[in-house]
């Protein structure tokens, strides 16, 4: 499988805080990539970095062979990365359709199409259709911030925290999503859900400190209990 997205010794700075302090990883095509850490460990930022809504100071990331660290936000969307934000980034006075029709960056065929598979794939969507974002259910609300970013034709979706605050049941519907949208694209996912991001990830990325500790193959992971116990508190 070939490279989509190569991050190289990203350094990030908010203000006077320094926030990523080297990380490094890659996204392979048609893979589920899961960057792990402890809360406040840097990965929502990671996440921002390659978005360039926080900028990186120093290091590299390259998008489809080509560089992107310095490219506004609106230009990285428009090449082909889609992003759901930790807070779902939804408009809570627009309904689903028209939350749906603000997000596609082009209304054609292919477009309207991809509106069609994000219904089947969430149907409570076309069930509150003409119900506002702002009184949609915490679930719900994931949902649509998914297919906003999914209705384009995205090479690339950045996934903040999907099951953070949601219901079990809600948790395996935003997971069965995840894995149906894996056939079509391919995705860097943020959880704490452990259990969920060993399910769905192929492979992982632990960012401690701001850091990359460690990446492989999310199968080697499960089976270390060190690593698990050490970065994420579990065991």
């Amino acid at each position: 499988m070939s490279i989509l997205l190569k991050v190289d010794n990203i350094h990030t700075h908010i203000g006077q805080y320094h926030i990523l302090q080297g990380v490094s990883f890659e996204a392979k095509e048609g893979e589920v990539s899961v960057l792990l850490g402890r809360n406040g460990a840097g990965k929502t930022t990671t996440l921002k970095t390659i978005m360039g809504l926080t900028p990186a100071t120093s290091g590299t990331v390259t998008f489809l062979n080509e560089g992107i660290t310095k490219n506004a936000t609106h230009h990285i969307a428009s090449n082909g990365i889609g992003y759901v934000p930790e807070d779902q980034g939804i408009f809570g006075a627009l309904t689903v359709e028209e939350n749906l029709k603000v997000a596609m960056r082009k209304e054609n065929d292919a477009a309207r199409e991809r509106q069609e598979y994000v219904l089947k794939l969430f149907p409570d969507l076309k069930k509150y259709w003409k119900k506002e974002g702002g009184h949609l259910s915490g679930g719900q609300k994931q949902m649509l911030s998914m297919a906003r970013a999914f209705i384009n034709d995205s090479k690339l979706l950045l996934i903040d925290e999907p099951s953070k605050g949601l219901a079990p049941v809600v948790i395996e519907k935003v997971m069965e999503a995840i894995i149906e949208m894996k056939k079509q694209t391919t995705i860097i996912l943020v959880e704490q859900n452990f259990i969920m991001a060993s399910r769905i990830g192929d492979t992982y990325t632990l960012i401690d400190d701001g850091e990359t500790v460690q990446s492989g193959q999310m199968s080697e992971l499960i089976q270390n209990e060190e690593l698990k116990r050490q970065y994420l508190g579990i065991g």
